[in-house]
């Protein structure tokens, strides 16, 4: 079962593939994401539908680049059945300056005109403030107005100073923002927010979404560039939009349009500066004025704060997000060897028993590391709802084992580390020193005493920071062998580094690790992984051992 993927799909797929000019890595995941979902589902594609609205343009004062042909087809014209959008929400954020609102502007003109036949069709452009909701609508009542196009177009659309609306199709285009009285009465058929980042909570955007639902072909869209507000809507958004392009999370009519820098220091190679704003090769305009902000934000960055942000999609501070790169983490992907009768480390951890808990087995040899990594799912936690993943898949694999009890008892963990042990060679178990005391009998019953130091390693946060520098060594060379281990990929990107602070205005480069966010961002496999590491300089090389030691734990 596959479709023919459009024209106007297939240019911007290529062009992304092409690697000319150069793309981000959310980019190139898109395209294999988009070739895969054609490949894989029988969709329905409205060919003639989308060159209407495309034929929409010549009254705009702009043309259409290759990407935002490529988002109409994707996100107007796909369809997973009749009248069902097969993307029902589109997340776009851009670097400043891409064109945004011009390409907002042009959306809702196509859902008013005749050529939308879902009647009644309302766009509601949502904002934080009054500047945001209207800069689209005015951008469409400066194509009503103009002189040479007023008598063609007032045949078909009615307008004040406030509204669109479609004669035919009898939808209305409005400005929004957060005050009720803006807010009364929606019946929107597609629902646009605008500059996401500006949204420090869900408030206001549950109260928009209401309105949704009441016409055919509902759809709604998230525009943005980057912002300063953490743990907001964009974060959530953000979060989703790389957990199905790098975690493997099924989309669920959610298409994430990602365009950024991955790293800063990548700012001061103009070649790079495309990666977050998929328009710059053709506005040489735009690309003079950001060279000018360039280096001014070079010569006093204290007055240019946001450029990082709003041109490129960098926060102050991004390079302690993630703890590595998204292709780095991809990395690990590599098949396991038969490990029997090697040596290991073993790492623990959990934060609530009644919730997630990992066991990380650690091998070395030379300078390649080898992993086996389990976790245990508690069927009662109370945020397993928030986790946004396919843990059944996983558990179905035998990546993970889920538990139907009020919590995961730590016999389950300490009688797998047994099993383990008859087949390994575990030289010591590491795990945090404060979590020790709630795991302590399980383990003692297997022969790990916290009171024999060669046994176990109770881990401490100096430990982490020590072990840090090894762990971004094995990931910057690809040392990391995990198979396929889609939780453990998963935890690492629910993580970030944190840096442990400065002395005497010196930053001291030490770091740790915490979750990104605390309920729905599960990192205990990846600290599982941290905890065994903290000790592989017991292993040595890790060359394997001759011949094999089988049982090496003692009940």
């Amino acid at each position: 079962m596959s479709s023919e993927i459009p024209r106007a799909v297939e240019t911007y797929l290529r062009q992304v593939e092409s690697g000319t000019p150069r793309v981000c890595p959310e980019q190139t995941a898109l395209a294999a994401y988009i070739r895969s979902v054609f490949d894989s589902e029988q969709l329905i594609f409205e060919t003639e539908r989308f060159e209407k609205y495309i034929s929409l343009q010549r009254y705009f004062p702009f043309e259409l680049f290759p990407w935002e042909e490529f988002l109409i087809a994707l996100w107007l014209c796909t369809y997973k059945a009749p009248g069902l959008p097969r993307w029902k929400t589109l997340f776009c954020m851009v670097g400043r300056g891409a064109g945004k609102d011009g390409l907002i502007a042009f959306i809702s003109f196509c859902m008013v005109s005749p050529y939308n036949p879902a009647k009644g069709y309302d766009v509601d452009i949502c904002a934080n403030d009054e500047e945001q909701a209207m800069r689209p609508v005015k951008d469409v009542l400066d194509v009503l107005d103009s002189p040479k196009l007023l008598a063609k177009l007032k045949k078909h659309f009615y307008h004040t100073k406030e509204l669109i609306q479609g004669r035919k199709n009898r939808g209305v285009i409005k400005g929004r923002t957060n005050s009720p009285q803006h807010r009364d009465g929606m019946r929107s058929g597609m629902i646009v927010f605008n500059e996401v980042h500006a949204y420090v909570n869900y408030d206001n955007i549950k109260v928009f979404r209401t309105g949704l639902g009441k016409k055919d072909e509902p759809r709604e869209g998230a525009f943005t560039s980057n912002g300063d507000v953490s743990d907001g809507p964009l974060d959530d958004m953000l979060e989703r939009a790389l957990r199905i392009l790098f975690g493997g999370e099924p989309d669920n009519g959610f298409l994430p349009f990602v365009c950024r820098l991955p790293k800063e220091e990548m700012v001061h190679d103009e070649e790079n500066w495309p990666m977050a704003n998929p328009s710059l090769q053709y506005r040489p305009t735009l690309l003079q004025e950001i060279r000018d902000e360039y280096i001014e934000w070079k010569d006093r960055p204290e007055e240019h704060g946001d450029f990082l942000t709003k041109r490129f999609g960098i926060r102050k501070g991004f390079q302690e997000i993630t703890v590595t790169d998204y292709e780095n983490v991809k990395a690990t992907n590599q098949p396991l060897p038969d490990l029997t009768g090697w040596s290991c480390t073993v790492g623990v951890d959990f934060a609530e028993l009644s919730d997630f808990a990992s066991v990380d087995l650690h091998f070395r040899r030379g300078d390649d590391r080898f992993d086996i990594n389990h976790t245990w799912i508690c069927a009662t936690s109370k945020t397993l709802h928030r986790v946004k993943v396919p843990w059944p898949d996983w558990v179905k694999a035998g990546i993970c084992t889920l538990v139907d009890d009020v919590s995961i008892h730590p016999r389950l963990l300490a009688e797998y580390i047994r099993e383990q042990g008859t087949l390994y060679n575990i030289k010591i178990l590491c795990m945090d020193n404060f979590r020790w005391t709630v795991v302590a009998d399980a383990m003692r019953e297997i022969g790990f005493d916290a009171k024999d130091k060669e046994r176990v390693k109770l881990v401490r946060p100096s430990d982490i920071m020590i072990a840090d520098g090894k762990i971004q060594e094995c990931f910057n060379r690809g040392l990391n062998h995990w198979g396929d281990n889609p939780c453990l990929r998963w935890a690492v990107n629910n993580t970030k580094r944190i840096r442990s602070g400065k002395k005497q205005g010196t930053d001291t480069g030490n770091f740790y690790y915490g979750k990104i966010e605390a309920k729905s961002r599960k990192t205990d496999p990846f600290m599982a992984y941290v905890a065994a590491v903290t000790a592989e300089e017991i292993l040595g090389t890790g060359e394997p051992l001759q011949p094999p030691v089988i049982g090496a734990i003692t009940i």
